[in-house]
């Protein structure tokens, strides 16, 4: 589930549901900013118990209070429905 490729306008549709999120470089893209590194560093330990379960991990970068996050499914060389999932999972923590 959720390995096939969305189609263009697939994830513009899904993008109405993903506040903040854009489509950069054939990745659903995100940038967060907290308002100290502690804040960021929590928002990654959370976010990593949902990704563990979902065994589909983000490219992030990470400095001080700010936390970059790309998201792609490498197996479908583009983004699929395991992707606006986590950036769902994301979006509500």
């Amino acid at each position: 589930m959720g390995l096939a490729k969305l189609s263009d306008e697939q994830i513009q549709t899904a993008l109405q549901d993903l506040e903040g999120w854009s489509v950069v470089d054939g990745k659903l893209h995100k940038e967060f900013q907290f308002s100290d590194f502690n804040e960021a560093f929590g928002f990654m330990a959370r976010a990593s118990m949902h990704i563990e379960k979902m065994n589909h991990h983000p490219e992030w970068f990470n400095v001080y209070n700010k936390l970059v996050v790309d998201l792609m499914t490498h197996d479908a060389s583009g983004i699929t429905e395991n992707d606006t999932k986590l950036a769902k999972i994301l979006n509500s923590l």
